[in-house]
């Protein structure tokens, strides 16, 4: 068995629920389902405003690996309202991935999300 190592946001609801925020094993990274809320927990008003702390706080998790955007390999991306959803990812994945994206991404519409507000989520897979 492989060793895992793991990091943390250390909000309440990670122990409350049982999960951390990324996961590492051999040489890939799994991020949980990330939302727009700031270290405060605070959920960002909008969908832009959320996609964009949503990657945000996926950059601090891949950082914190020693990775960045070029060592992901997979988003999936949850949203409340597609057509919003679409231009979200058009404008802020642009911004994240710069000019070079090369990922494989899914996009989903869901009806609602865990917390009141959330309008985006986003999970992601790296490789070292």
């Amino acid at each position: 068995m492989s060793s895992k190592e793991f990091k943390t946001f250390d909000m309440p609801w990670e122990k409350v629920y049982g999960y951390v925020q990324s996961v590492k094993s051999g040489d890939t990274v799994w991020i949980s389902g990330q939302l727009g809320h700031d270290m405060e927990g605070n959920l960002a008003e909008g969908m832009e405003n959320q996609f964009r702390q949503t990657y945000q706080n996926i950059s601090r998790l891949l950082s914190a690996f020693g990775l960045n955007t070029g060592h992901i390999t997979e988003e999936v991306i949850y949203v409340t309202n597609m057509q919003e959803g679409f231009a979200g990812r058009q404008i802020l994945g642009k911004e994240f991935y710069g000019d070079s994206c090369i990922v494989a991404s899914t996009i989903v519409g869901v009806t609602e999300l865990a917390l009141p507000g959330q309008k985006v989520e986003i999970k992601i897979t790296a490789k070292v």
